[in-house]
């Protein structure tokens, strides 16, 4: 994967529709809003466009991680042509299913892939939201490894670097069109 090169043009438009939101959800937390992102045509299409100029003929599927990952990798996957996998929270789908579980900062969480979404060898782009701790994407890029997927890379929109999220995909290839 070579990554597109993201604009002082392109992060400033990103970071004009990325609102700040002190106190949620809980005290102490800075939110970071993407609506207003989303809800801006040109905005979302240039993001679109960026991710699209770095994955554009090496992936045969991209992965989105449940929930906001699912608003990037859609559009994405249909505008290189290739196939959508759901990276979703246990439960969610119908079996067969692979799992992974994964530890977070207070407990442990599952992840699931639909069996069928996976083909053996694909080369595959896992995107999200934000790279906050690493250990969603970290335990997203393993599950699709154990069905026999190659991950070529990851893609977010935000990276809040305080949370050394890079830290979890040290061996990875991470897109980041904004940093904070």
């Amino acid at each position: 994967m070579t990554p597109a090169t993201v604009s002082a043009r392109l992060q400033d438009l990103i970071a004009s529709r990325v609102r700040d939101v002190p106190g949620f959800p809980e005290q102490g937390v800075l939110f970071r809003d993407i609506t207003p992102l989303l809800a801006d045509a040109t905005a979302f299409s240039a993001v679109i466009s960026n991710l699209a100029d770095t994955f554009g003929g090496e992936v045969d599927a991209v992965a989105g991680i449940e929930a906001r990952g699912f608003l990037f990798a859609a559009p994405l996957a249909a505008v290189l042509g290739c196939s959508l996998i759901a990276v979703r929270k246990a439960g969610k789908l119908p079996p067969p299913v692979a799992r992974a579980q994964y530890r977070l900062e207070y407990g442990e969480a599952v992840l699931e892939v639909s069996e069928h979404a996976v083909r053996p060898g694909a080369k595959v782009a896992v995107l999200d939201d934000v790279l906050a701790t690493g250990g969603t994407a970290a335990a997203a890029c393993t599950l699709l490894e154990q069905c026999g997927a190659t991950v070529v890379g990851l893609g977010f929109l935000l990276e809040l670097t305080e949370l050394h999220g890079r830290e979890q995909l040290t061996d990875r290839d991470v897109h980041t069109l904004l940093t904070y």
